[in-house]
């Protein structure tokens, strides 16, 4: 017993040690000093104009890739609808055979027995307890005919509804099929411009780029840490939470990629929802699925493992950490990283264990 509290404050420090590293980081990632900028030529755009048309370029690709994203979702679980109807249709068309053996059985041994009808065996029966037997048999006989005949009716009308059901999901397949493709082409489409508009600048402007875009990251999180948010927000992570957070946090480093889940690659929901169902939670795919569907919570009772849902468009999304910070996939071209929560404009928070 001498032995545990000692290791519970070594494990509070290390978390402790742990949680202002991943401030630091935050801060040093984002608090760069910019350097000044030689003017640009007459009627040539500023670097500046240029970092905006780029980051509205990536802002638009990941709208595109959310759609991108749902309407593969979606296919999946129209697929996974369809098996289900075969298989529900396979099974209706055993209960139909079954059935048509069961009738068959039935007129056999109306042939057997002559032909006569049940009525008339029961009049040329020889005794009273045979006429009572016979009509006990023909009352069983004639429900389990009409029983048979409901049956076979109802199996029948679930069959051409399972047919009904497989053509519309294929429709809903087939249009999510499309509309998949066309997302496909405007992600590649908005990426490719970027990333032409980016090959154009010199490595000085490429490294005062990745400055520009520091510096507004920085003096956004500024102003956002400014207005005293930071007093409210003290709530702790889950265990579900904690489990997320470490998903995510041990994802640093890794390149982002449209549409990717892991384990290599993520993009902004991919690596949400993969440290979600880390943690024993799966949870939307996409963004403004995120936004939609799980519940909104105040900033202010924000805690470790939430997920802050970015611009009014709902198209980026990362992973509170504490401390102000967050962990998220950027964009194409950078990396996995920890960044100020208050880095870009907030939408909503939505918590996946509320």
């Amino acid at each position: 017993m001498g032995t545990v509290e000692p290791k519970r404050r070594r494990g509070r420090a290390h978390a402790l040690t742990l949680l202002c590293a991943t401030a630091l980081l935050a801060v040093t990632a984002l608090g760069g000093v910019a350097q000044a900028a030689p003017a640009p030529e007459p009627g040539a755009k500023s670097l500046e104009q240029v970092r905006k048309e780029i980051e509205d370029l990536y802002r638009q690709a990941g709208t595109a890739t959310d759609a991108y994203n749902l309407a593969e979702s979606e296919a999946k679980a129209q697929s996974d609808r369809i098996v289900e109807i075969a298989k529900q249709v396979a099974a209706g068309q055993e209960r139909i055979s079954a059935l048509k053996n069961r009738a068959g059985a039935a007129a056999r041994a109306q042939y057997r027995s002559g032909g006569l009808p049940a009525g008339a065996r029961l009049a040329l029966s020889s005794s009273p307890v045979q006429f009572l037997d016979g009509t006990d048999r023909i009352r069983r006989g004639e429900k389990a005919a009409t029983d048979l005949l409901s049956d076979m009716n109802r199996t029948q009308t679930d069959l051409q509804q399972h047919a009904k059901d497989a053509k519309a999901e294929w429709e809903k397949l087939e249009a999510n099929r499309i509309k998949k493709e066309a997302s496909k082409k405007e992600v590649e489409e908005k990426i490719k411009a970027a990333e032409e508009l980016e090959s154009k600048l010199e490595a000085e402007e490429k490294a005062r780029l990745l400055q520009l875009e520091h510096d507004a990251q920085y003096r956004a999180q500024t102003a956002w840490l400014s207005t005293g948010v930071l007093k409210e927000i003290n709530g702790s992570a889950t265990e579900a939470g904690r489990k997320a957070v470490q998903f995510a946090t041990q994802q640093i480093g890794k390149p982002y990629r449209w549409g990717a889940e892991g384990p290599d690659s993520f993009d902004c929901s991919g690596l949400t929802s993969q440290a979600w169902r880390a943690a024993g939670r799966g949870i939307p795919r996409t963004s403004q699925e995120q936004l939609r569907l799980l519940p909104k919570i105040a900033l202010k009772d924000m805690r470790p493992g939430d997920l802050i849902i970015y611009f009014d468009d709902a198209s980026h999304v990362g992973m509170y950490v504490g401390d102000g910070a967050m962990v998220h996939a950027p964009r194409p071209g950078r990396q996995i990283t920890l960044a100020g929560a208050g880095s870009m404009p907030i939408r909503a928070v939505v918590r996946p264990d509320a």
